[in-house]
Protein backbone atom coordinates (compact mmCIF):
# COMPACT_ATOMS: atom_id res chain seq x y z
CA UNK A 1 0.00 0.00 0.00
CA UNK A 2 2.88 2.33 0.56
CA UNK A 3 4.34 1.58 -2.53
CA UNK A 4 1.04 2.89 -4.44
CA UNK A 5 0.40 5.67 -2.37
CA UNK A 6 3.95 7.00 -3.17
CA UNK A 7 3.57 6.04 -6.88
CA UNK A 8 0.24 8.18 -6.93
CA UNK A 9 1.94 10.36 -4.87
CA UNK A 10 4.55 11.40 -7.63
CA UNK A 11 2.43 10.86 -10.66
CA UNK A 12 0.28 13.92 -8.96
CA UNK A 13 2.83 15.96 -8.31
CA UNK A 14 3.92 15.58 -12.30
CA UNK A 15 0.66 16.71 -13.43
CA UNK A 16 1.93 20.37 -12.95
CA UNK A 17 4.69 19.33 -15.78
CA UNK A 18 2.37 17.67 -18.51
CA UNK A 19 2.61 20.44 -20.77
CA UNK A 20 6.10 19.53 -21.53
CA UNK A 21 5.28 16.46 -24.18
CA UNK A 22 2.72 18.85 -26.09
CA UNK A 23 5.68 21.32 -26.15
CA UNK A 24 8.12 19.37 -27.52
CA UNK A 25 5.61 18.26 -29.97
CA UNK A 26 4.64 21.51 -30.97
CA UNK A 27 8.40 22.44 -31.34
CA UNK A 28 9.24 19.08 -33.25
CA UNK A 29 6.13 19.52 -35.69
CA UNK A 30 6.12 23.35 -36.46
CA UNK A 31 9.75 23.87 -37.80
CA UNK A 32 8.49 20.90 -40.38
CA UNK A 33 5.34 22.85 -41.08
CA UNK A 34 6.73 25.71 -41.55
CA UNK A 35 9.65 24.40 -44.25
CA UNK A 36 7.01 22.36 -46.43
CA UNK A 37 5.14 25.63 -46.52
CA UNK A 38 7.83 27.83 -47.60
CA UNK A 39 9.40 25.46 -49.84
CA UNK A 40 5.94 25.57 -51.48
CA UNK A 41 5.34 29.25 -51.70
CA UNK A 42 7.56 31.96 -54.65
CA UNK A 43 8.83 33.48 -50.93
CA UNK A 44 11.85 30.77 -51.49
CA UNK A 45 11.98 32.19 -55.12
CA UNK A 46 14.66 34.93 -55.09
CA UNK A 47 13.25 36.18 -58.53
CA UNK A 48 9.79 36.55 -57.39
CA UNK A 49 8.82 40.03 -55.60
CA UNK A 50 5.39 41.68 -54.78
CA UNK A 51 2.22 39.86 -53.84
CA UNK A 52 3.44 37.02 -56.02
CA UNK A 53 5.72 35.82 -53.47
CA UNK A 54 2.21 34.74 -51.08
CA UNK A 55 1.33 32.37 -53.95
CA UNK A 56 2.15 29.06 -54.44
CA UNK A 57 4.95 28.23 -57.27
CA UNK A 58 3.75 27.49 -60.31
CA UNK A 59 5.24 23.92 -60.52
CA UNK A 60 3.24 23.03 -57.43
CA UNK A 61 0.13 24.08 -58.30
CA UNK A 62 0.75 21.97 -61.98
CA UNK A 63 1.72 19.20 -60.03
CA UNK A 64 -1.32 19.33 -57.48
CA UNK A 65 -3.28 19.32 -60.86
CA UNK A 66 -1.46 17.19 -62.74
CA UNK A 67 -3.00 13.65 -63.70
CA UNK A 68 -0.16 11.98 -65.47
CA UNK A 69 2.44 13.02 -62.94
CA UNK A 70 1.25 14.88 -60.14
CA UNK A 71 -1.86 14.67 -57.80
CA UNK A 72 -4.90 14.52 -60.41
CA UNK A 73 -6.65 17.16 -57.85
CA UNK A 74 -9.14 19.41 -58.67
CA UNK A 75 -9.25 23.45 -58.20
CA UNK A 76 -5.28 22.83 -57.92
CA UNK A 77 -4.37 26.51 -57.99
CA UNK A 78 -6.52 26.99 -54.99
CA UNK A 79 -5.79 23.44 -53.35
CA UNK A 80 -2.03 24.30 -53.63
CA UNK A 81 -2.07 27.81 -51.89
CA UNK A 82 -4.44 26.72 -49.14
CA UNK A 83 -2.01 23.99 -48.13
CA UNK A 84 0.69 25.96 -48.56
CA UNK A 85 -0.23 28.26 -45.85
CA UNK A 86 -1.82 26.02 -43.50
CA UNK A 87 1.52 24.39 -43.07
CA UNK A 88 3.43 27.97 -43.26
CA UNK A 89 1.16 29.73 -40.55
CA UNK A 90 0.45 26.55 -39.48
CA UNK A 91 3.25 25.76 -38.06
CA UNK A 92 3.97 29.59 -36.09
CA UNK A 93 0.75 28.87 -34.54
CA UNK A 94 2.05 25.10 -33.41
CA UNK A 95 5.43 26.76 -32.15
CA UNK A 96 3.64 29.24 -30.25
CA UNK A 97 0.87 27.13 -28.99
CA UNK A 98 -2.13 28.95 -30.14
CA UNK A 99 -5.08 27.96 -31.27
CA UNK A 100 -3.31 24.66 -31.32
CA UNK A 101 -6.89 22.41 -31.72
CA UNK A 102 -8.30 24.35 -34.55
CA UNK A 103 -5.07 24.31 -36.86
CA UNK A 104 -4.32 20.83 -36.21
CA UNK A 105 -7.50 19.59 -37.99
CA UNK A 106 -6.22 20.83 -41.20
CA UNK A 107 -2.58 20.11 -40.69
CA UNK A 108 -4.24 16.50 -40.09
CA UNK A 109 -6.34 16.88 -43.17
CA UNK A 110 -3.00 17.73 -45.44
CA UNK A 111 -1.27 14.71 -43.87
CA UNK A 112 -4.22 12.40 -44.58
CA UNK A 113 -4.07 13.93 -48.24
CA UNK A 114 -0.20 13.85 -48.47
CA UNK A 115 -0.39 9.70 -47.34
CA UNK A 116 -3.00 8.40 -49.80
CA UNK A 117 -2.29 10.55 -52.87
CA UNK A 118 1.38 10.52 -52.49
CA UNK A 119 3.30 8.22 -50.33
CA UNK A 120 0.38 5.47 -50.24
CA UNK A 121 1.78 3.45 -53.02
CA UNK A 122 5.26 3.01 -51.85
CA UNK A 123 3.88 1.23 -48.52
CA UNK A 124 4.80 2.38 -45.11
CA UNK A 125 8.85 2.82 -44.58
CA UNK A 126 9.78 5.87 -45.24
CA UNK A 127 13.88 4.73 -45.94
CA UNK A 128 13.58 1.13 -46.88
CA UNK A 129 14.99 -1.02 -43.85
CA UNK A 130 18.13 -3.41 -44.90
CA UNK A 131 18.70 -5.19 -41.59
CA UNK A 132 15.87 -7.83 -41.50
CA UNK A 133 16.97 -8.98 -38.20
CA UNK A 134 15.48 -5.47 -37.30
CA UNK A 135 12.77 -4.53 -38.93
CA UNK A 136 9.49 -3.42 -38.28
CA UNK A 137 8.03 -5.90 -40.65
CA UNK A 138 9.64 -8.44 -39.13
CA UNK A 139 6.99 -8.46 -36.09
CA UNK A 140 3.74 -7.84 -38.47
CA UNK A 141 5.41 -11.35 -40.01
CA UNK A 142 5.32 -13.21 -36.55
CA UNK A 143 1.46 -12.32 -36.60
CA UNK A 144 1.16 -13.00 -40.15
CA UNK A 145 0.35 -9.84 -41.47
CA UNK A 146 -0.18 -9.94 -44.89
CA UNK A 147 2.88 -7.66 -46.88
CA UNK A 148 5.42 -8.44 -43.93
CA UNK A 149 7.28 -11.47 -45.66
CA UNK A 150 7.28 -8.99 -49.22
CA UNK A 151 8.47 -6.43 -47.14
CA UNK A 152 11.07 -8.43 -45.38
CA UNK A 153 12.36 -9.39 -49.01
CA UNK A 154 12.36 -6.12 -50.21
CA UNK A 155 14.70 -5.87 -47.56
CA UNK A 156 17.06 -8.00 -48.39
CA UNK A 157 17.30 -7.06 -52.21
CA UNK A 158 17.56 -3.58 -50.87
CA UNK A 159 20.57 -4.82 -48.66
CA UNK A 160 22.27 -6.64 -51.94
CA UNK A 161 21.70 -3.39 -53.88
CA UNK A 162 23.48 -0.88 -51.21
CA UNK A 163 26.11 -3.65 -51.17
CA UNK A 164 26.72 -3.40 -54.88
CA UNK A 165 26.74 0.75 -54.72
CA UNK A 166 28.84 0.29 -52.23
CA UNK A 167 31.62 -1.16 -53.16
CA UNK A 168 31.28 0.90 -57.11
CA UNK A 169 32.06 4.13 -54.45
CA UNK A 170 34.91 2.43 -52.36
CA UNK A 171 36.37 1.64 -55.92
CA UNK A 172 35.60 4.50 -57.65
CA UNK A 173 35.16 7.36 -54.64
CA UNK A 174 36.74 8.67 -51.53
CA UNK A 175 34.75 7.06 -49.04
CA UNK A 176 36.00 9.31 -46.54
CA UNK A 177 34.37 12.04 -47.79
CA UNK A 178 31.61 10.64 -49.17
CA UNK A 179 30.38 8.99 -45.94
CA UNK A 180 31.31 12.18 -43.77
CA UNK A 181 27.62 12.82 -43.24
CA UNK A 182 26.76 9.42 -43.12
CA UNK A 183 26.23 6.37 -45.12
CA UNK A 184 24.19 6.29 -48.16
CA UNK A 185 20.14 4.53 -47.97
CA UNK A 186 17.58 3.76 -49.94
CA UNK A 187 14.60 6.55 -50.05
CA UNK A 188 11.07 4.30 -49.85
CA UNK A 189 9.24 7.42 -49.47
CA UNK A 190 6.24 5.74 -47.62
CA UNK A 191 3.46 7.05 -45.29
CA UNK A 192 5.61 6.67 -42.29
CA UNK A 193 6.53 10.34 -41.73
CA UNK A 194 2.81 11.22 -42.66
CA UNK A 195 1.25 8.60 -40.57
CA UNK A 196 4.01 10.05 -37.69
CA UNK A 197 2.74 13.42 -38.12
CA UNK A 198 -0.59 12.87 -38.03
CA UNK A 199 -0.96 10.69 -34.93
CA UNK A 200 1.26 13.66 -33.14
CA UNK A 201 -1.20 16.11 -34.43
CA UNK A 202 -3.84 14.08 -33.00
CA UNK A 203 -2.22 13.81 -29.58
CA UNK A 204 -2.00 17.65 -29.81
CA UNK A 205 -5.56 17.52 -30.79
CA UNK A 206 -7.28 15.92 -27.59
CA UNK A 207 -4.40 17.04 -25.33
CA UNK A 208 -4.45 20.71 -26.41
CA UNK A 209 -0.98 22.88 -26.60
CA UNK A 210 0.06 22.43 -22.85
CA UNK A 211 -0.53 23.31 -19.75
CA UNK A 212 2.27 26.41 -19.01
CA UNK A 213 3.88 26.40 -22.47
CA UNK A 214 1.48 27.90 -24.80
CA UNK A 215 -0.62 30.91 -25.63
CA UNK A 216 -3.83 28.61 -25.53
CA UNK A 217 -3.31 28.16 -22.03
CA UNK A 218 -2.67 31.61 -20.35
CA UNK A 219 -5.63 32.82 -23.19
CA UNK A 220 -7.46 30.41 -21.42
CA UNK A 221 -7.00 31.72 -17.88
CA UNK A 222 -7.68 34.98 -19.09
CA UNK A 223 -10.96 34.16 -20.48
CA UNK A 224 -12.27 32.20 -17.30
CA UNK A 225 -10.91 35.13 -15.12
CA UNK A 226 -13.09 37.43 -17.10
CA UNK A 227 -15.76 34.66 -17.19
CA UNK A 228 -16.23 34.58 -13.51
CA UNK A 229 -15.57 38.28 -13.28
CA UNK A 230 -18.86 38.77 -14.92
CA UNK A 231 -20.61 35.84 -13.32
CA UNK A 232 -19.28 36.78 -9.80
Amino acid sequence: MNLIKTYQSIINKMVSADGIPALLIRLYLGPVFIMAGYSKAQLSDPDVSGISQLLAKPEIVEWFGNADWGLGLPFPELLANLAMWTELFGGVLLIIGLFTRLISLPLMFTMIIAATTVHLDNGWFAITPTNTDTSPAKVLDWVGIEGAQESLLNSERTADKLSVMREILEENGNTNWLYENGSIVVLNNGIEFSATYFIMLLALFFIGAGRFTSVDYYANRYYQSKTEHLIG
